[in-house]
């Protein structure tokens, strides 16, 4: 487990906030000078913590809907686990591939999609060749992602009122990009960090060109954070996803907006096919979690139906927009 001060953990804070922000600006916000930032940053990197640099992009403003699948496995050894863990992987539309531990589910995968054919052609090819597999599947499809600041880094000196990062909605107005464009998205996806030098080269064009273009992907709301991936195990923290499930419908707005204020919020799913609310939470362990699930309980008396929890076990991949071949 690393132990981390105060100053590093702001610094993963504002890294998380903007990524691409220079060591100076993040210096001033955290009061060290440039070169102490440089020698926590690379440390944090070295130790683990810091995984890598990462672009959230909002595909539906692209064109693209959102489909995911949750699996519960049968008759699987590890070779077999493996092998369909693979295929999910190395598909160029999936955007998250992930497993879980004490879950009624073994595997979630989330893929975007232009239409619901394309899905269908999809799910066909995985049934044809891992069907037998499969105890149990469910597909529902993805209308809203909410991502909040990491605020558990930091959380003496969080601002409630402001914890919202940014919303990725279904059936938004959908912005036209072009080839470059989407050659640009596609190398920052997972290197959000990468110098403007270094992406002019790839891309072919002046550090201008990039620039100005990157500002414009931000302005569309295509480009709406660049963002850090922290190993929370090493911070002797866990990633819990909760399942609410509502007796009153009407009750959801004011859950959510109650869980907008605390550290431990960091993501919110709505989906059409699983549960009404799904949030995540960072905590640091299940003691910690049924506190939490029995506080909201007691917060909204008969408005909940049943609470569920999945542990995330791994993460085998998460890109926010399809590869580009």
């Amino acid at each position: 487990m690393a132990s981390l001060d105060i100053k590093d953990r702001k610094i993963l804070y504002e890294l998380d906030l903007n990524s691409r922000q220079s060591l100076t600006q993040i210096g001033k916000k955290v009061g060290l000078k440039k070169e102490l930032v440089k020698y926590r940053l690379k440390k944090l990197q070295d130790d683990g913590i810091i995984k890598n640099f990462w672009t959230a992009i909002n595909t539906f403003k692209l064109g693209y809907s959102v489909f995911r699948i949750y699996i519960t496995f049968q008759y699987v050894n590890t070779n077999i686990k493996n092998e369909i863990i693979k295929k999910f992987v190395e598909h160029k539309n999936t955007w998250t591939v992930y497993s879980t531990y004490r879950s009624e589910v073994d595997l979630g995968v989330i893929i975007w999609v232009k239409n619901i054919y394309e899905f269908y052609r999809f799910w066909e090819m995985i049934l044809d060749n891992y069907e037998d597999y499969f105890e149990r599947t469910v597909v529902s499809i993805y209308t809203q992602a909410v991502c909040y600041k990491k605020s558990y880094l930091v959380p003496d000196s969080y601002d409630k009122s402001d914890r919202k990062m940014y919303v990725a909605t279904s059936g938004e107005s959908i912005r036209n990009i072009d080839e470059n464009d989407f050659a640009l998205l596609n190398e920052i996806a997972i290197n959000a960090r990468i110098p403007l030098i270094e992406l002019a080269e790839k891309l072919d064009c002046s550090s201008h060109a990039v620039s100005y273009r990157i500002k414009n992907l931000m302005k569309n709301n295509v480009i709406q954070a660049f963002r850090i991936n922290v190993d929370i195990k090493k911070l002797n923290l866990q990633k819990y996803k909760v399942d609410i499930y509502l007796k009153k419908h009407n009750q959801k707005k004011y859950i959510i907006k109650y869980l907008e204020r605390k550290t431990y919020f960091e993501g919110l799913n709505l989906v059409v096919g699983w549960a009404d609310i799904e949030p995540e939470f960072i905590v640091k362990n299940v003691n910690e979690l049924n506190n939490i699930l029995a506080e909201i309980d007691m917060e909204f008396p008969n408005a909940i139906k049943k609470q569920n929890y999945w542990i995330a076990e791994e993460n085998y991949k998460e890109r926010w927009l399809p590869e580009l071949y």
